[in-house]
This record gives structure tokens, C-alpha cells and sequence, in this order.
């Protein structure tokens, strides 16, 4: 199977494609968020299709006390546009994801600058890693 994983920010829209067959995972470049959630789930939508993915994996941002803040609504109603163009959409808890990315690039020796690029990118890959670790293996 393959999938799309998104780290949803309001500038920039983290992506990262994956494949279960072979489990790998490959940050992308980040998206321009438009402003608008509709038009983020067109985009979203047709690099889905570009990619010919099989469902998009979407981080979910829940809060320290277990709580749906505000970006978790935010991002809930991302996904329902997203499902709305007939594309499956799991949520998966993005807690920590950007921190932790961040953190993985620091010590990779990266500056501030080259870690602001990469950032959102790996961010999604690690949203698309806990999915991928949260599913039963068929062995």
C-alpha cells in the first residue's frame, strides 16, 4: 500500500510519501499552505492522485491533557474535505512529531536555516511512521 503522510501547518503543509510493501518512508518537499482548508484539500487531494497513493495519513494535533484543541478540529475538517474528494483519511496523534524532527535534524549537524525546510517534511514521515507501527503485521 502506499500513503501519504501530512504534517498540517498553516504556512507550510509537511509531506512524506510511504510504501508498507518495502517500509519505506521519504520525506518530501513542503507545500504552501493557501489559506484556505478547502483549497489545501484540493492540493492535497490531487498530489494524492499524482502519487497514486491509497490513503492520506494526517497528523493529529491532540494536547498534553489528551484534549482536542482548536488545530485538531482544524484538522479534522481538512480530512472531511479530503474525504469529501474521495480520498481515505486516517488520523493519527502528531504529538511531539515536529519537536522530535527537529531534534533528529540538530543532530545530523543541520543550522537553524536547513532545518526550517526540512522540518515539516520529516515531521510527516514520522506521522506516517507511528501509523505504519500502529497496524497489525501479516506474517
Amino acid at each position: 500500500m502506499r500513503l501519504l503522510g501530512i504534517d498540517f501547518g498553516f504556512k507550510r503543509i509537511g509531506v512524506a510519501v510511504g510504501e508498507t510493501e518495502v517500509g519505506i518512508v521519504t520525506p518530501r518537499a513542503p507545500m504552501a499552505a493557501s489559506g484556505t482548508l478547502k483549497k489545501d484539500a484540493d492540493a492535497i487531494t490531487l498530489l494524492a492522485r499524482r502519487e497514486e497513493v491509497d490513503a492520506v495519513v494526517l497528523g493529529l494535533p491532540v494536547e498534553e491533557s489528551g484534549e482536542e484543541g482548536r488545530m485538531a478540529r482544524i484538522c479534522r475538517t481538512l480530512a472531511g474535505h479530503i474525504i469529501g474528494n474521495g480520498i481515505q483519511v486516517h488520523l493519527v496523534d502528531e504529538s511531539m512529531t515536529s519537536v522530535q524532527a527537529d531534534g533528529t535534524l540538530r543532530e545530523e549537524g543541520l543550522k537553524a536555516s536547513q532545518r526550517r525546510k526540512l522540518r515539516d517534511g520529516e515531521a510527516a514521515a514520522l506521522i506516517l511512521e507511528r501509523y505504519l507501527d500502529d497496524q497489525p503485521t501479516h506474517s
